[in-house]
């Protein structure tokens, strides 16, 4: 960087800067987006129609406390309206929970594959970001474990993890709180918990409940398809709440978005059907996919991740096969997997367009 320019604070050219899932393909083909977990389903109908009936009152300031959507989290899930906090997305909650416990010589830990934006936050924030291997493509408690240091701050597991689509049982997550040390937060990243159906699996909640150093963060981007609208929440102990209201922006949460979530959290049924499809469809493109001889990986969210050999059926290969057929998946190298691709659930004829395109391609 010229001298003459300003300089940033040490650490943040090294930063790898986030690479969101493609949206266009290739021109004059019909355009199939499925990678970036979005709901094929789109937002509950009632969302819909409260996000338009706030149009008018766009000249107003929002609640700062986001009272009536903490009102409705809080009244489906049955939770201390007190305890939970608002976001633009997880991804602010996430910044939020890094700015305020981690700076120069601390560590963020998270697993191998985690998402992205664990180590992009530490980095921002000076810390030093670990990522403690993996044991078959799952977080490995032993491992996260033995790399826990005296600098150690706050350790990231993502349950269902993105991009691998696995998990770790309540068992092991107790485990794992049960083997950190006091003063670490561990912060259990949900935001594909409604998709989950394993009957061992824990979003963190009752260690948010019980503990006064874990945290959960949800997210209303994936089965309640308000991506668009940047919003999330999470449920913590009264301080870490606390501590997170007091850096976060006075208005981070707009209106429409307040108004929409909430009314997209109390259309349960909406949600219980689009796990529904979720669940079916999964199933399908999992075995369908199997019997082309590609290796899909388990998954209780919604996407898979299927594993491509190398040479001329190769992951980058499908890939460019795939986009030229207007079917985006996301390749995942930035996440240590060159060997593979993430594919989000879709539509029925979406999914029966991408199992005739894979076979075409391995012929």
């Amino acid at each position: 960087m010229p001298p003459s320019l300003p300089k940033p604070k040490s650490g943040i050219l090294d930063i790898v800067p986030y690479v969101g899932g493609k949206s266009k393909a290739k021109s004059g083909v019909r355009v199939v987006k499925l990678s970036s977990n979005e709901t094929p389903l789109g937002p509950s109908p009632k969302a819909i129609k409260a996000y338009g009936d706030v149009a008018g009152a766009l000249h107003r300031y929002p609640d700062g406390t986001h009272s009536a959507l903490h009102e409705a989290i809080a009244e489906v899930h049955k939770l201390p309206a007190e305890r939970i906090i608002c976001g633009a997305g997880s991804d602010e909650l996430i910044g939020l929970l890094v700015h305020a416990y981690a700076g120069a010589g601390d560590e963020v830990l998270y697993s191998e594959h985690g998402f992205l934006m664990y180590k992009i936050y530490a980095q921002s924030f000076g810390a030093t970001p670990v990522a403690a291997p993996e044991k078959n493509l799952r977080t490995d408690v032993d491992a996260l474990l033995k790399c826990v240091t005296p600098r150690t701050k706050i350790v990231f597991v993502a349950n269902p993890n993105n991009p691998t689509g696995s998990y770790i049982s309540k068992a092991e997550m107790k485990r794992l709180r049960d083997g950190l040390p006091p003063q670490v937060i561990l912060a259990v990243d949900a935001a594909y918990a409604e998709y989950a159906d394993a009957p061992d699996y824990a979003c963190g909640r009752e260690l948010a409940e019980t503990t006064n150093n874990t945290i959960t963060l949800r997210t209303f981007s994936k089965i309640y398809g308000l991506a668009a609208l940047r919003l999330g929440w999470a449920y913590g102990p009264a301080s870490i709440i606390d501590i997170m209201n007091r850096i976060r922006g006075p208005f981070n949460v707009s209106a429409p978005a307040i108004t929409a979530g909430a009314a997209a959290m109390r259309d349960t049924g909406f949600t219980e059907q689009a796990k529904k499809f979720n669940k079916k469809w999964r199933e399908w493109l999992t075995t369908e996919i199997s019997k082309l001889g590609l290796k899909v990986h388990p998954s209780i969210a919604n996407f898979i991740l299927i594993e491509f050999p190398k040479g001329k059926h190769s992951s980058a290969n499908a890939n460019a096969f795939l986009m030229e057929r207007g079917l985006i998946p996301r390749e995942v190298a930035n996440y240590g997997l060159p060997d593979a691709l993430r594919l989000s659930i879709g539509l029925e004829e979406d999914n029966r367009a991408v199992v005739a395109a894979l076979k075409e391609f391995l012929k």
